[in-house]
């Protein structure tokens, strides 16, 4: 008696078919859009709150931490729309978020009010941030109509096709 039946070959052909893998990729995709509806709301309520900010009597270390803030939101927003585009997270931009996260609290807490260490892990931390940048430049784009993993997956995908038509042809024992 054979132990692959018509319904675990549907199954594992439903399972091995790109079926699962849009399915995963459409709740993956409204995760991000749902993170993108709130980070929008947020940003709109910081705003807002900003602008309060701005009212006499004005607090310049506390105006100049809002709109740093304000970057910094709009640049993870868009490192969202990028993924939501392209389905891959944005080396460049999220080492930017990075950068101005580390300066907004530079700027915000005050180079001499914090100990030297931390000002020393900041600038350390900076420096690599900044070298990343530079490296990722000179790296060549892989997501400009050839992505390399596509070909290694298809190579695979070909590879397990002519494997499972191979073990459907042959004879059971």
């Amino acid at each position: 008696m054979s132990s692959s039946s018509p319904t675990s070959s549907r199954w594992a052909t439903w399972l091995n078919g790109q079926h699962i893998i849009r399915l995963l990729e459409l709740v993956q995709d409204l995760i991000v859009v749902s993170l993108c509806v709130g980070l929008f709301c947020f940003m709109v309520m910081q705003l807002r709150e900003m602008f309060l900010s701005l009212l006499p009597p004005l607090n310049f270390p506390h105006v100049t931490a809002d709109i740093l803030f304000l970057l910094i939101m709009v640049e993870l927003f868009r490192l969202l729309i990028i993924y939501l585009k392209e389905h891959r997270v944005s080396i460049g931009v999220a080492v930017e978020v990075s950068i101005v996260s580390v300066l907004r609290e530079v700027i915000v807490r005050g180079v001499l009010e914090v100990p030297w260490v931390q000002v020393l892990a900041a600038c350390s931390f900076l420096i690599v941030l900044g070298a990343l940048l530079v490296v990722r430049s000179w790296i060549p784009p892989t997501f400009d109509g050839v992505d390399p993993e596509q070909v290694v997956s298809r190579r695979h995908r070909s590879r397990f096709a002519k494997d499972l038509a191979d073990v459907t042809i042959a004879p059971d024992h």
